[in-house]
């Protein structure tokens, strides 16, 4: 584990180009489809808030309940601001000693593995959004490096969990970044043909 990079480190690399889509998000697209078919641009930024304050609780070895997410965008006026405050308490809560180690959530899951499916979410949501409202997003290297391999190993019970769609196909000369997305379900390249 210690030549792996730390997951406070990543989820800080992931959140510093995250949270410029989520600002960029205007009102007047918060209606609009996204990527996730179940989400609109909206419920997307809420269900992404929603990630980063729980996972802070996992980081502690805490509780979080996602079986409802709040309307962060309804209650709160500064969304924004609260998005980027809160995923830097992410990057924090996972900076704490003992953070990375041991189990946590209520599936009782290794930590690391907790903290990368909040890193997943910081990572491919962003590129989500950023479709959705037609900003530009590049991932942060080192986070797509670090979740590659993750991504595969752990697609077959995403699947079964619903969270992954079935593989999209791959284009060629496609970038690590493409093959995980294809790798969650997603087109990597919607507007080629």
């Amino acid at each position: 584990m210690s030549d792996e990079p730390s997951i406070s480190g990543l989820l800080a690399a992931a959140s510093a180009r995250a949270v410029p889509v989520v600002r960029g998000v205007t009102d007047d697209r918060l209606g609009d489809p996204t990527p996730c078919a179940e989400y609109t641009v909206r419920e997307l930024v809420g269900h992404l808030t929603h990630v980063v304050v729980g996972f802070q609780a996992y980081a502690a070895k805490g509780q979080a309940d996602f079986s409802v997410t709040p309307d962060h965008v309804g209650e709160d006026p500064r969304w924004r601001e609260r998005f980027a405050a809160e995923a830097r308490k992410l990057a924090e809560a996972w900076a704490a000693p003992g953070a990375e180690e041991g189990t946590a959530g209520q599936l009782d899951l290794p930590a690391r593995t907790l903290g990368h499916m909040a890193l997943l979410d910081l990572l491919v949501h962003p590129w989500d959004l950023a479709r959705a409202t037609g900003q530009e997003y590049a991932p942060d290297p080192a986070v797509v490096d670090a979740l590659v391999q993750v991504v595969e190993r752990m697609a077959p019970m995403a699947r079964e969990w619903k969270a992954f769609g079935d593989p999209a196909p791959v284009p060629d000369g496609a970038t690590s970044f493409e093959r995980l997305l294809a790798t969650t379900g997603r087109d990597p390249r919607p507007d080629t043909v």
